[in-house]
């Protein structure tokens, strides 16, 4: 199976994970916008969703969710998202596509955070893929100096601003033995305004697909 089949495959595996559920949280991500496109079929059933960015808005409402603000909506049963890494302990590396602080807001808010990935996003120790955090513009060379301290090689996503009209630096060279405490050291950090270590607020539950079969831990 390519890698977009196995995308496919296990964001249709989510759709039990929602059933019933009239308020949804909704990620960002090429995995997210084949459960968006499943989603489409059951919409009759689903009262609406909250987004994590501003393009997965725009999707939603192309396929006829309505799309509903946090802030009106109080405490949601489940978001589903996908993940850039994960680790055993179902901890996480997201922010490839920028959305980071939105997604990190709306795990925090649900009870249950639903993570779908292809099987290449497992890993042992995070940090392979370069870790994404999110800065206000005027601190981010000074914010960037505090990554090096810490051992980290940031880049700037040049070109990037986010939809919360921030900048994005990603952090190379880090084997993240201790994701809870890294997650907290940046955050402290004056000018982040998100680290994309999903640590302290892990997935629940995890599912993979794994050539034909979809792994849950």
């Amino acid at each position: 199976m390519t890698q977009d089949e196995l995308k496919q495959k296990v964001a249709h595996a989510a759709l039990p994970y929602v059933k019933d559920v009239g308020i949804i949280g909704v990620g960002t991500g090429s995995t997210i916008k084949h459960f968006i496109n499943y989603l489409a079929d059951i919409k009759g059933e689903i009262e609406g969703a909250v987004s994590s960015s501003e393009g997965t808005t725009e999707h939603l409402k192309k396929v006829g969710i309505p799309v509903l603000d946090l802030n009106a909506v109080g405490p949601l049963q489940v978001y589903v998202d996908g993940a850039d890494e994960i680790n055993p302990l179902k901890q996480l590396i997201k922010g490839g596509g920028a959305a980071l602080t939105r997604e990190k807001i709306i795990a925090a808010a649900s009870e249950k955070f639903i993570c779908i990935a292809d099987g290449s996003k497992r890993v042992d120790v995070l940090g392979a893929f370069p870790l994404p955090v999110e800065v206000i513009p005027m601190a981010r060379s000074y914010v960037a100096r505090e990554l090096v301290k810490l051992g980290g090689q940031p880049v700037w996503r040049e070109g990037c601003v986010t939809d919360n009209h921030n900048h994005i630096l990603d952090v190379h060279g880090f084997s993240i033995a201790e994701p809870i405490a890294l997650e907290r050291t940046i955050n402290n950090i004056t000018g982040v305004v998100c680290v994309g270590l999903f640590a302290a607020r892990p997935a629940d539950i995890v599912l993979v697909s794994d050539g034909e079969q979809i792994i849950t831990f």
